[in-house]
């Protein structure tokens, strides 16, 4: 079973604990601990964590210069099979370490753990529950919740932590208690595909505000803490503090999410950002929106969640990154499923014939290579009379180096659409432009001057006035950027068609 299939089995096992045995790689940033780092990865290569079958253990010394990669090399000599060990010629900070491991885990989960004695590696097992028991992305070890032990050492320095914790709290609104717990565990995919760009201990301070963005199901679970004192080796000082504010203003204006092209077009993650324009459209397809619906390409449920409750809501795509989100998403939802559905693939809703009342397709019908067999499938979904909702980029005239970023395959004039849905059985309901005050942002982005994404800045601007412009946009002159069809069910396709 590899990566991908180990960490979808975890997600079907929400609510109740998987005995599918996870791969666990743990992060271990090294500068200068001489003292500390043998006896600590000692105990890190013998702890048992139940729902762990494998760990993988990634030390990277961050350009140590007290003897700690001497010990490191002989260490490495004795136990190489069981650890993988990078070297960094100089020290670039615990943040650039972190991104150099990063970059070689292949776990389902990934962890960091400080090479000191700060952390107990028995407590990684309470981390784990979270992800085999309620579906978890993350979770944070809290060294002020609860627990059975923690040293107790310098009040004005947790005063420091609390601070800090209440600004990234006031700007994620997440409700952490320990933003900078060295403890935080994520599932492998999600970390790889969020960049980091802090060197240092902002590195805290940035992941909370990209998984609060991202709106990753996070968890918190108290473990033990025995901190150390500057005289043991503590290297955290009040100018990371400083710092570290800095950085939770930074990243509450910065969105600065996904690496380029891991999960698709980056343009894509960034109109999904836009959660006042992505209400627009909810309201605008809402009124022909039954109590049965399947929504295709929902990506990581922008557009669901705003459609949801239904007596039953399925919610799919193809993009398996994408399926966790919305299946984390489903705890305590008993009526939104998830499945895996190629608008393309016949056999994909060989489960799903005549189950459905309405099916959702927005900006996908663009991308397929036969639009037909693509509208035979969504029939084949329909029950008698149902409708299809779909959303398509308007005007021919309009595509640009911003469609061909998207892999558009054309842009659909009202004739167009109208026939391909009316020789796939269908009878058009509604036909109408949607979106005309963005018409002169594209042309002029993609027609004059050939981008092949929109600045974040742009598209944050465009969302805080999306309130005003959608009261205003049924007055302008010229036709949308897209169109929006209802169409019901009303027999079979035209001879010819899949």
């Amino acid at each position: 079973m590899n990566s991908e299939s180990r960490a979808l089995q975890s997600d079907a096992g929400r609510g109740e604990a998987t005995e599918a045995g996870l791969r666990l790689s743990l992060i271990v940033p090294v500068f200068n601990e001489r003292y500390l780092v043998s006896e600590m990865l000692d105990r890190l290569l013998a702890v048992s964590i139940r729902g762990i079958s494998e760990l993988e253990v990634i030390v990277v010394d961050d350009g140590s210069t007290d003897g700690s990669r001497e010990i490191l090399d002989r260490y490495a000599l004795d136990h190489g099979e069981r650890i993988v060990y990078l070297k960094k010629a100089e020290n670039e900070g615990k943040g650039s370490a972190v991104r150099t491991g990063i970059e070689h885990a292949t776990g389902d989960l990934i962890v960091f753990q400080d090479a000191d004695l700060e952390y107990d590696p028995r407590d990684l097992e309470r981390l784990v529950g979270p992800f085999l028991e309620d579906g978890a992305d993350v979770v944070y070890g809290s060294r002020f919740a609860a627990s059975d032990r923690r040293r107790v050492v310098y009040y004005r320095h947790s005063l420091g932590n609390r601070f800090l914790t209440f600004i990234s709290n006031l700007t994620t609104d997440l409700n952490l208690t320990d933003v900078e717990t060295c403890y935080k565990m994520f599932r492998g995919p999600l970390l790889k595909s969020i960049p980091l760009r802090s060197n240092d201990f902002g590195m805290e301070i940035e992941l909370t505000a990209k998984i609060a963005k991202r709106r990753c199901v996070v968890y918190e679970v108290p473990i033990s803490y025995r901190g150390r004192t500057y005289d043991e080796g503590k290297k955290i000082g009040w100018t990371d503090g400083v710092k570290a504010i800095w950085t939770v203003l930074r990243y509450w204006f910065m969105d600065d999410l996904y690496k380029q092209d891991a999960y698709g077009g980056e343009i894509l993650h960034r109109l999904e950002r836009a959660r006042r324009f992505n209400s627009w459209m909810a309201s605008a397809i809402r009124p022909w929106v039954g109590e049965r619906v399947l929504e295709i390409g929902a990506g990581i449920g922008n557009i669901t969640t705003r459609l949801i409750p239904r007596t039953l809501y399925v919610a799919s795509d193809i993009n398996k990154h994408y399926l966790r989100y919305v299946r984390n998403m489903s705890t305590g939802r008993p009526y939104l499923e998830v499945a895996e559905i190629d608008l393309e693939e016949a056999e994909t809703f060989a489960d799903h014939h005549g189950r459905f009342d309405t099916v959702v397709c927005l900006n996908v019908l663009e991308h397929v290579e036969d639009p037909d067999r693509a509208l035979a499938n969504i029939g084949s979904g329909l029950g008698p009379g149902g409708r299809a909702v779909i959303y398509v980029p308007r005007g021919q005239r309009l595509y640009s180096s911003l469609d061909e970023a998207l892999e558009h395959r054309c842009r659909y004039e009202e004739a167009d659409l109208r026939r391909e849905l009316e020789t796939a059985g269908f009878e058009i309901e509604h036909l109408s432009s949607f979106n005309r005050c963005s018409v002169p942002v594209w042309w002029w982005n993609g027609k004059v001057l050939g981008k092949r994404t929109f600045g974040r800045l742009q598209l944050k601007l465009f969302d805080l006035l999306v309130p005003m412009l959608r009261h205003i946009d049924r007055f302008l002159p010229w036709k949308g950027l897209g169109l929006i069809a209802v169409a019901k069910k009303t027999g079979t396709p035209e001879k010819g068609t899949p």
